[in-house]
């Protein structure tokens, strides 16, 4: 039999087998009637399933070539057959290329049936499960296309039973029917936060696992709402790609799918578990009858099919049966009826709704599906809190007391749940007006963003806390996606909002200044952050202990805001606040995380370098072991880690670490995010320490294009880059490039707030200036980057010490040997001091001074000189400082007697940097000039300063 045949077979089999053999031998004379031939093979299939038990135990139809037991897919080995439908068939399968040991339910396509989309269904079906994660969604673990084409997709291996088969085997109590139905709430609710409807909720595809825990199977004709559909849903011809019996209206019309197409087939599995039944009897059971039943009759309340005697498993006693009715009529009917709307908008909105719904009948609180009237909101109170109540009946003023409470609290439930229920209707009627996108156009975000604004404008226009809220939410996905400016004018707009009001709730308002605040931080506005936040620390530290979570995000983004200004100490309070919110009473283990992690960055910002790695390695310890590794955090924690690696001279252990967090950010954002375009720019200066200077010019220039569209001209993070270019551009010998990228930093960075970023892009300026020889335009740059580094709060005094190191080289240039060699000391004891004796930074400034004494014949200077070429090849900054100082060797003895020996020598490590920087880099060319000085029998080479501040 071909597939398409069984298809429309199927469920009529189904259908029969369920019925009397009286009133199936009826709906088969009336099918005779409308498809003879129809009716016959129905007749067949049943006479073969009265022959013996052995009915169906084989398939119908042919399996798929290949496909048989102990075949290989991929590098999986087909253990049996699970089940099949309209596009294919699921195997148990395992792993059949040895690498581990899993059992897994491999899902093949069907080749050659009518349908034409089942590939792209397929296809498409991979998509969807990749964005699924979810603990109570089957998961998607591999896929692929096999050596014959066969595409296949393995998933997790569910050994479960249909939630109604569990439900009834189990004898399971109405709140436990509910709660373990919450289950397929939260998975499905997930499915629709990523855009995506199931369009086939069914008990077959929802599996209840020995664990009592819910797994979701199938979206092979799930649909995503942020791509258009390639073709309608067929409804009475072809192969169905829905179970009707669980369809809703509008599939049945052909209609588009929303989320409440998989509202309603929810309620359809709910009335289902609740009743032990479907929603309609009809006489037949043919797919006309059921179209039109699901099209037009209003179901009865499932209390009233308990009543009428369903085929119930579950127990013979009518007594049983009453008493569930009773547990059901009232909240559940309404939830169900409301659930089962034949109309879309009458329908609960959002699978949130419908499940908040049963959690509110779970605590004995009034459910949205029934007219809220004040009795009934009364006796749903009085469930709740009888014992108080009869307490307090006891003495009347304490009774008239209590009422007084509960109206108060039923108006301001009344309020919040209408501007809740307000902006949640707004934003699924949004994502329902996306549907109208033009086929094949994609869905395109921040215009789906800016028709939110206006909608807001319009249809919030008298409910001006639900319109401040949802400006809110849009100003937070834009800040998503990057767009800073955007989201500041829409956060503007929604303070402006709530000045106007008379009273506004303190967590509106926290939240408002929080995202104005960091909004103003990504953009670079430290100042503005601090100043609009100021004003609310007071209400944060009225409302800790009602809203703690709001106000420890409110401490935190004041903190990063103070820290960025220079304000370390008063960062260091709000960090602290937060973290004392976020252990107790909060418990939020990745915001405690993100607090040490702050703390720690704070230390790195006062030179406390080997502190703030210990808390940082501690930090992500911490998050590994109590959230998990693939975690947003961990990306900054790493780069965090892999910048004090490099400060210290760690190239690979930096590299490591920064290529980790690159690799996150790619997983977890995606490549055109904010933290995966930092993370490449962080790789990329440390191309540039390692030589790979044509790389790192590359990714400088890719990035700079995203910085400039999202941040503008004056944002500090594009100061940066233009420091990085020009560092690069000086490497790769463009000096006149390279001055120019600096000039155009250093003018972002003169604004109040950026002294220490400023006095880095200075260093580097004087850096190559006295690299060409301008040592007197040099000497002003680096006595203004001195004083700038010298009033840094707590000041790093390695940074103090290179700056006197370069100044030092350019004073020995200018003729100053006295007032150089004085700084030279200085610079040495200062790295050695904050680095230790053997980081590249000390050693560079130990390096000029020796090479300074030497050319004043001093000899110990000359064995310092070779203590330095001797060092070992620990990272590529000790190997450069081991150049120069050959070089530096070399050009002492060049005039000389040796000066033959010399020659060699210098032609040897010519070639020898040939092979380790191709690329070439200001090193080689400051060896190169000391050989043609050599060759030549020049005057030694002045001091040069081949170590710029960090990119």
């Amino acid at each position: 039999m071909d597939a398409e045949r069984w298809q429309r077979l199927s469920p009529l089999l189904d259908a029969l087998l369920e019925l009397d053999p009286e009133t199936r031998e009826r709906s088969l004379a009336s099918l005779r009637a409308e498809d003879p031939q129809l009716a016959d093979d129905l007749a067949g299939l049943l006479a073969l399933e009265a022959e013996g038990d052995d009915f169906l135990s084989e398939p119908l139809i042919a399996p798929l070539p290949g496909a048989r037991p102990d075949a290989v897919i991929g590098p999986y080995k087909l253990d049996r057959l699970l089940g099949e439908g309209g596009m294919g068939q699921v195997w148990l399968a395992s792993r059949a290329d040895g690498l581990y040991q899993r059992r897994v339910a491999l899902k093949l396509l069907r080749p050659g049936l009518a349908d034409p989309n089942l590939r792209l269904r397929f296809t498409r079906e991979r998509q969807i499960l990749a964005r699924l994660g979810h603990p109570h969604i089957a998961r998607l673990l591999d896929a692929g296309i096999s050596a014959d084409n066969q595409p296949y997709l393995a998933l997790d291996y569910v050994d479960g039973e249909p939630i109604t088969d569990w439900c009834k085997a189990r004898a399971l109590e109405v709140p436990a029917c509910v709660r373990l139905f919450m289950q397929v709430c939260e998975a499905v609710s997930h499915a629709h936060a990523n855009l995506i409807v199931h369009r086939d909720l069914k008990p077959s595809n929802i599996l209840v696992t020995p664990l009592d825990e819910v797994r979701l199977l199938d979206f092979g004709i799930a649909k995503l709402l942020d791509t258009a559909e390639q073709a309608p849903d067929n409804t009475r011809t072809g192969l169905r790609t829905f179970t009707l019996h669980y369809a809703a209206p509008e599939q049945i019309r052909g209609e588009p799918v929303t989320t409440m197409t998989d509202v309603y087939s929810l309620g359809v599995v709910l009335y289902e578990l609740l009743s032990g039944a479907k929603p309609y009897r009809l006489k037949r059971q043919t797919d006309a009858e059921w179209e039109e039943a699901i099209l037009g009759v209003d179901p009865l309340k499932p209390s009233s099919t308990l009543l009428r005697g369903p085929d119930d498993t579950r127990t013979g006693n009518p007594g049983a049966l009453r008493r569930r009715a009773r547990e059901v009529a009232g909240d559940l009917d309404n939830i169900v009826l409301k659930a089962l709307a034949k109309r879309a908008e009458q329908r609960y909105p959002s699978v949130e709704a419908l499940a908040l719904d049963l959690q509110r009948y779970l605590d004995g609180k009034p459910v949205h599906a029934r007219p809220q009237s004040l009795a009934y909101r009364l006796r749903k109170y009085a469930g709740r809190h009888r014992w108080a109540l009869v307490s307090a009946s006891l003495v009347a003023v304490t009774l008239a007391a209590a009422l007084g409470i509960v109206v108060w609290q039923s108006r301001q439930f009344v309020d919040e749940g209408a501007r809740a229920q307000a902006l949640k209707d707004f934003v699924v009627g949004l994502f329902e007006n996306a549907g109208s996108t033009p086929e094949g156009v994609p869905l395109d975000v921040r215009q789906l963003l800016d028709a939110g604004v206006e909608r807001g404008d319009r249809e919030l226009a008298r409910q001006p806390e639900a319109r401040a809220e949802l400006f809110g939410v849009i100003a937070r996905l834009r800040v998503g996606l990057g767009d800073y400016e955007e989201a500041s004018r829409l956060l503007d707009r929604q303070a402006m909002i709530l000045d106007a009001l008379d009273e506004v709730p303190p967590s509106l308002r926290l939240e408002s200044a929080t995202d104005l605040g960091h909004t103003r931080r990504m953009l670079g506005r430290y100042a503005e952050c601090i100043d609009g936040m100021r004003p609310w620390r007071a209400l944060a530290r009225r409302e800790e202990h009602q809203l703690p979570a709001q106000a420890s995000e409110f401490y935190s983004q004041l903190g990063r805001c103070q820290r960025y200004a220079g304000g370390y100490d008063a960062a260091r309070v709000m960090f602290e606040r937060s973290l004392a919110l976020r252990r107790d009473p909060l418990r939020n283990e990745a915001g405690v995380v993100e607090n040490l992690a702050d703390l720690a960055r704070l230390h790195a910002a006062t030179g406390d370098n080997a502190r703030a790695q210990s808390e940082l390695q501690d930090a992500l310890a911490q998050l590994s072991a109590k959230v998990g590794d693939r975690h947003p955090l961990a990306v900054e924690i790493l780069r965090s880690l892999c910048a004090l690696r490099r400060e210290q001279g760690d190239i690979r252990g930096a590299e490591n670490e920064c290529r980790r967090a690159l690799a996150l950010a790619l997983e977890l954002q995606g490549p055109r995010h904010r933290a995966t375009i930092d993370a490449r720019r962080q790789l990329a200066a440390l191309h540039v320490d390692q030589g790979r200077y044509n790389e790192a010019a590359a990714e400088f220039a890719s990035s700079q294009a995203w910085l400039l569209a999202r941040l503008g001209m004056e944002h500090e993070e594009v100061a940066r880059n233009y420091n990085s270019l020009a560092i690069v551009d000086w490497e790769r010998g463009d000096i006149e490039a390279a001055l120019h990228n600096l000039d155009r930093a250093i003018a972002i960075s003169r604004k109040p707030g950026h002294a220490q970023l400023l006095a880095g892009q200075l260093f580097n300026r004087a850096m190559i200036l006295h690299a060409v020889g301008r040592d007197a335009e040099a000497r002003l740059q680096l006595h203004e980057s001195l004083r700038l580094r010298q009033g840094l709060p707590g000041h790093h005094a390695g940074l103090v010490g290179d700056t006197l190191r370069l100044l030092g080289e350019t004073n020995a240039a200018l003729g100053d040997a006295a007032t150089a060699e004085q700084q030279l000391r200085q610079a040495r004891s200062l790295t050695r001091q904050d680095y230790g004796a053997s980081h590249s930074h000390a050693l560079r400034s130990a390096l000029s001074l020796a090479r300074l004494q030497a050319s004043k014949g001093n000899p110990a200077a000359a064995g310092e000189l070779q203590r330095l070429a001797s060092l070992s090849a620990k990272d590529i900054e000790r190997r450069r400082i081991a150049w120069l100082a050959r070089a530096y060797l070399a050009e002492l003895g060049c005039h000389g007697p040796q000066r033959s020996e010399i020659l060699r020598e210098l032609a040897a490590l010519h070639r020898s940097l040939q092979q380790a920087q191709p690329e070439g880099g200001a090193v080689v060319r400051e060896i190169d000039g000391i050989r043609d000085g050599c060759l030549s029998a020049a005057q030694p080479a002045p001091l040069s300063a081949n170590a710029s501040t960090p990119l």
